[in-house]
């Protein structure tokens, strides 16, 4: 992965701390402003809400799909850490200023809060979606 270790690390603890406890101590959500700055409360609202989605085709391939605050329906990788959300390509990419956007952060908590919507779909579909993020982005 390509998260710094101590995020990796915090999100290991909260995913533990949820299994044991069903819930994510105080110090732990701190942990998660601290390192995520602005994008943790958004993502832990995006996670409550359900807005994860993943997707799993029968080859066994993976992405995940996150309804953001405004609707619209974004892309994100977890394999290389990208999203398809404006703020990806200007906070995390462009300025640097972000580790990622509220949305692959949403799919990291998710996972690890065992939060995500699961979705078969076909080699098919999973192209046409790839296909048409492309297509949004040319």
């Amino acid at each position: 992965s390509t998260l710094p270790a101590v995020a990796e690390e915090l999100l290991r603890e909260i995913k533990k701390a949820f299994q044991d406890t069903s819930q994510v101590p105080d110090d732990l959500l701190l942990g998660l402003k601290f390192i995520f700055g602005p994008s943790a409360v958004p993502a832990l609202d995006l996670v409550d809400q359900r807005s994860v989605t993943r997707l799993r085709s029968p080859s066994g391939r993976i992405l995940y799909q996150v309804l953001g605050s405004s609707g619209k329906l974004y892309t994100c990788y977890s394999s290389c850490h990208f999203c398809t959300c404006p703020a990806f390509g200007f906070s995390v990419l462009q300025k640097n200023e972000s580790l990622l956007c509220k949305h692959i952060l949403a799919v990291y908590l998710s996972q690890a809060l065992g939060a995500c919507q699961e979705l078969a779909v076909s080699e098919e579909q999973l192209t046409n979606i790839l296909l048409a993020e492309e297509e949004e982005e040319g």
